[in-house]
């Protein structure tokens, strides 16, 4: 289990680094674009995730994972003012969620905490956070390489690189690592 711990942190951190890297190629006004009316930008997406980040990370073992201040309907409006608003806002999501896990310990693992009053372990609740959010940042990548199209930086193994990333993958020796630890 101490395996798992060390190994979910990882995970977050490589989806967060997705979401920052997307950052870095795009500027405002392409945060805030939108497909269709009814599509979320990226800067809602943001906000969508960073309010469910502090409603479930905010006293994690000890409270209910949706918090009575937490009004997910206002998370799908857009209120950022500037790139350095959403980065920041961005952050504080991920503080709050690294704030939580880092500290567990494998003993807390199979304890019972409460989404809604739907009773998870937190385990359970660690991977329906990581689904979701990998499930959002896709989004968000995804829309910064509709935007970028060509001038897009892939954000892992290039079109036409895969046989050069699997030989360079090959001549190492075989060990315990995990995906990430390279990257």
């Amino acid at each position: 289990m101490e395996s798992y711990l060390s190994s979910i942190i990882k995970q977050f951190e490589y989806y967060k680094s997705l979401g920052d890297k997307t950052f870095a190629q795009l500027d405002f006004e392409e945060l805030l674009w939108q497909p269709t009316e009814e599509s979320n930008s990226i800067a809602v997406i943001v906000k969508h995730m960073v309010g469910n980040m502090l409603s479930r990370w905010t006293n994690f073992l000890t409270e209910d994972g949706e918090k009575e201040w937490r009004y997910r309907d206002e998370e799908f409006i857009n209120t950022f003012n500037s790139k350095e608003e959403i980065i920041a806002a961005w952050e504080n999501g991920w503080f709050c969620l690294f704030d939580a896990i880092k500290p567990l310990k494998t003993e807390h693992l199979e304890q019972i905490v409460y989404i809604r009053n739907g009773g998870h372990t937190v385990i359970e609740a660690i991977n329906r956070q990581l689904a979701h959010y990998s499930y959002h940042v896709g989004q968000m990548v995804f829309l910064g390489k509709l935007l970028k199209g060509d001038a897009w930086e892939s954000l892992s193994i290039p079109k036409g690189s895969s046989s050069q990333y699997n030989l360079n993958k090959f001549s190492q020796d075989k060990g315990k690592r995990h995906f990430t630890d390279d990257l």
